[in-house]
């Protein structure tokens, strides 16, 4: 989440959502997971937060449809991380739902807090994602955003339209492909922001690859 716009952090290319995550353990206990993981570039909710490769790792641990977790990746001015925590759920209509809270933390000077409720539905390859938080302004007035998404997925294909609200604006698209090969988790993307996401005063366009792995 950087400070020179909306400054919001991928839970992968994408958390889209960081990203890689099952049910299988390392360590043999039944709901644990963990996964790590690298992007050519960094880029969350159409926010780019690297310039360069990012690497990143998480652990997951999940039951009864609670889960927490944590995920930390570089930002290149030392690390973003991320806590979470909530409850998800599939009713026998084929409706999905989630409620639960993030908050990102930063290392050294890349930016400071942000807090937010994260409510989910789904149904088939359809999901909803909103999102009402607070950046935690250092010496000024905490601004209140939200952010709502729509993604379509197919077979590894996928599209999100992402939109921002209240103290922050702007607007992005990403459209993606991602598979397994060997074991890895691989992806490509393209990701186009708006001119208030680019951070440039023009709309812009990025390609992003990922490889990741579950444990």
């Amino acid at each position: 989440m950087k400070k020179s716009l909306l400054s919001i952090a991928l839970t992968s290319v994408l958390a889209t959502s960081a990203f890689i995550s099952t049910q299988a353990s390392a360590t043999d206990i039944e709901g644990l997971s963990a996964n790590v993981g690298v992007v050519s570039q960094y880029i969350f909710r159409g926010v780019v937060q690297t310039d360069t490769a990012s690497a990143s790792a998480g652990v997951d641990y999940e039951t009864g449809g609670f889960y927490i977790g944590a995920w930390t990746a570089d930002v290149q001015d030392g690390l973003e991380i991320d806590v979470y925590g909530g409850y998800g759920n599939e009713l026998d209509n084929g409706f999905g739902y989630s409620v639960g809270f993030t908050t990102y933390q930063y290392t050294g000077d890349f930016d400071t807090s942000y807090n937010e409720v994260n409510l989910g539905l789904s149904y088939g390859m359809f999901s909803v994602s909103y999102n009402v938080g607070e950046w935690e302004v250092e010496g000024g007035a905490d601004q209140d955003y939200d952010f709502l998404s729509a993604t379509i997925e197919h077979e590894g294909f996928y599209a999100t339209y992402g939109t921002w609200g209240d103290d922050f604006d702007g607007d992005y698209i990403e459209v993606g492909y991602g598979t397994e090969v060997s074991g890895f988790d691989v992806g490509v993307a393209v990701v186009s922001n708006s001119k208030e996401l680019s951070g440039i005063g023009t709309s812009d366009e990025n390609l992003v690859f990922s490889i990741g792995k579950s444990f």
